[in-house]
């Protein structure tokens, strides 16, 4: 099966790329530039298999647009740095963008031929005690279960829920406030209880919050993502979970490990293990479709770590790490 990686273009990398995973051996191979594009840090497809990158144009920054061939289609950009996060909404034919420099939520239409036009932006305000939060920052958007939008702002320390309509006009709906200068960066949900998990980068965390389904979220723990000795810098990056929702992982930036979780009866969690990654900046990682495998790219040390992963205990075994992908800081399927 085929994977991509998106990267940063600040020193080897020429844009987006792909390699063969087998989901039998975890064996990546055959890395090849499927479209060049500056900085292209994070993707996503849609079901037609239309790919939406993070993207620049003339010196702009925003998103852009190619179809399943990796033709382009277009971009959509402004003035200022380009996003940092993409997701899509099918239902509704909306693209959604995260600009953590300018601080804001952006919506795109998606046209019939797979082209992004720009439909609604929120623009966030605030700061946080912390050094990297003298402005909002926004780093992730994607739906919630129940198909409402919500953000995460690492500046404010909020992660905040939106309404959408079809034509991808924003209505804020709710605003949770994370602990002081823990820097919220992705949330995932579980896929049974009204839970989500919400890792924080600068306090290295994951906040278990209770959702209740109407974009409110309450606090029910906070858990560590690093080992008790760990000294110096350290940011965490991506968090997943498994379709089961048994285990939650999470990747830290310095320590440069893998936190490995089970999730209890009552959804809090309970660390496994950490796991060193073999690569320098891991920050984004993902579970291969049958989730036996767990596969993490490296921002600075220009390789792919492949992890089988135990079902039962959700425990990572290292299968390799010198698989080379040049400034790679995203992996998906």
């Amino acid at each position: 099966m085929t994977i991509y990686f998106g990267t940063y273009t600040k020193r080897e990398s020429k844009g987006i790329y792909k390699a063969q995973f087998d989901a039998t051996s975890g064996q990546l191979s055959n890395l090849e530039l499927v479209a060049e594009e500056p900085n292209p840090t994070y993707l996503a497809f849609d079901q037609a298999g239309h790919l939406y990158s993070v993207g620049s144009e003339n010196g702009q920054g925003g998103v852009a647009a190619f179809s399943a061939d990796f033709t382009p289609l277009n971009h959509v950009v402004a003035e200022g740095a380009p996003l940092c996060y993409v997701s899509v909404d099918e239902e509704k034919d909306l693209v959604f963008g995260s600009n953590y420099h300018k601080g804001q939520l952006l919506v795109y239409k998606r046209l019939t031929d797979g082209s992004l036009e720009l439909a609604d932006v929120a623009q966030h305000e605030g700061s946080g005690p912390h050094e990297n939060q003298a402005s909002a920052h926004v780093h992730f958007s994607d739906l919630t279960p129940d198909k409402f939008l919500v953000a995460c702002d690492l500046g404010c320390d909020q992660v905040v829920t939106y309404k959408v309509d079809n034509q991808g006009k924003l209505e804020k709906v709710a605003t949770y406030q994370a602990t002081p200068g823990s820097g919220p960066r992705h949330i995932v949900f579980h896929p049974t209880a009204k839970i989500a998990y919400l890792i924080c980068e600068l306090n290295s965390t994951i906040e278990v919050l209770i959702y209740d389904g109407w974009g409110q979220f309450e606090l029910m723990q906070t858990t560590s993502t690093l080992p008790e000795d760990h000294t110096g810098f350290n940011g965490t990056a991506a968090i997943r979970i498994t379709k089961d929702g048994q285990f939650v992982y999470g990747s830290n930036r310095g320590n440069d490990s893998i936190a490995v979780y089970k999730t209890l009866g009552d959804a809090s969690l309970e660390l496994v293990e950490i796991v060193p990654t073999n690569g320098k900046t891991p920050r984004d990682f993902t579970l291969s479709p049958d989730e036996n495998h767990l596969i993490v790219v490296h921002q600075d040390s220009d390789n792919a770590t492949v992890f089988a992963r135990d079902t039962e205990s959700g425990r990572l075994t290292e299968l390799y790490h010198d698989f080379y992908v040049p400034e790679a800081v995203c992996v998906t399927f």
